[in-house]
């Protein structure tokens, strides 16, 4: 029985909603990024053996790849980190972090977890080296320590980084109310209208406000321009007729996880929905051998039903379920599976 986090408990007592705020566009947060990875850049030409300076860079870079979508950053952090790490190999806290935000970011979920946990004997007053370990440890199907990493972070800094985490934290278990109040509180901290607008955004999902007409969905795609973005929006597009278009976002989904490397997870939904289910089951059977949580579990459940192996695909859908996760995908594969079954 999971009970509910003793410090967000008290603050959603209070919880209330920041006033609308005008969302700036996706270029204003990475020229933002742009700009402090040059500022690094040249304080480092400066003082090259500034280990700090070094794990800083590496950070910006894993930053900038994730709001750019960009490849190229990845080796370029690595490098960064890598260097940090030479200069200073032990304690070193903030390479131990942004190691642990790469290895996340390319999903491998086991690496990360062991940086977090570096960076938390390093800095075991640091929220980001929570935040790490909370973003593994989900990923991993660690309930237990997730939780308790969790709430660790917010009792180090109640901000929108923790309350972000612990309204997935509840969705995952089918607690939308306080999912629902863990937003509106990071909502309540957002500093800035890129925090704003992704709160707004997570809000109404929860919610199941979005839009999901071709324009909507469009300009979603080409403001973030992440795998779930583009096929929301070929999938949009399949709904009024134009399979080719939407063949087309498909393809480039699957060409940008490849890209980036590590998410089978991912591909193998895009594949079982769009494309090839046999590799969709080895994309999601890959996974489950790295991971065994409620996403690869549904994940493999739907590959293997796709595949015509409803029978097989039961146990794994039960598992996606097991924590009390609600998500309409999730919900419509089991719903598919089931109905096979009768």
């Amino acid at each position: 029985m999971w009970k509910t986090l003793p410090l967000l408990a008290a603050l959603l007592a209070v919880a209330a909603c920041a006033p609308p705020q005008a969302a700036a566009p996706a270029a204003t947060q990475t020229s933002s990024l742009q700009r402090n990875a040059e500022s690094l850049q040249a304080k480092l030409r400066r003082t090259p053996q500034d280990a700090s300076a070094w794990a800083q860079l590496g950070a910006t870079h894993v930053e900038l790849a994730r709001v750019t979508f960009d490849p190229q950053h990845h080796p370029r952090a690595e490098k960064a980190l890598t260097e940090s790490l030479r200069l200073k190999p032990d304690g070193n806290g903030e390479a131990f972090i942004g190691r642990g935000a790469l290895a996340n970011a390319q999903h491998d979920f086991a690496a990360a977890r062991d940086w977090g946990q570096r960076a938390v004997s390093a800095l075991p007053d640091s929220a980001a080296a929570q935040g790490v370990l909370v973003d593994a440890l989900t990923q991993l199907g660690d309930s237990e320590g997730e939780t308790v990493a969790l709430q660790r972070m917010l009792d180090l800094r109640p901000g929108v980084a923790s309350f972000t985490r612990a309204a997935y934290h509840f969705e995952l278990r089918g607690r939308l109310d306080e999912a629902r109040g863990a937003l509106e509180r990071a909502l309540e901290s957002a500093s800035s209208p890129d925090e704003v607008a992704f709160c707004r955004l997570h809000l109404d999902k929860l919610d199941g406000r979005t839009d999901e007409s071709v324009e909507a969905t469009r300009e979603l795609a080409s403001k973030v321009p992440s795998p779930e973005h583009l096929v929301r929006y070929g999938e949009a597009l399949d709904k009024v007729g134009q399979p080719a278009e939407a063949r087309a976002q498909y393809d480039l989904a699957l060409r940008q996880l490849r890209a980036l490397g590590g998410d089978d997870l991912t591909a193998a939904l895009i594949s079982a929905d769009h494309g090839d289910p046999a590799e969709a089951l080895r994309f999601a059977e890959k996974e489950w051998a790295k991971r065994q949580s409620v996403f690869t579990a549904d994940a493999l459940a739907w590959a293997l039903h796709v595949n015509k192996r409803s029978a097989e695909a039961l146990p794994y859908s039960d598992k996606a379920v097991a924590l009390g996760w609600r998500d309409p995908s999730v919900l419509r594969h089991r719903e598919a599976i089931l109905g096979s079954l009768r």
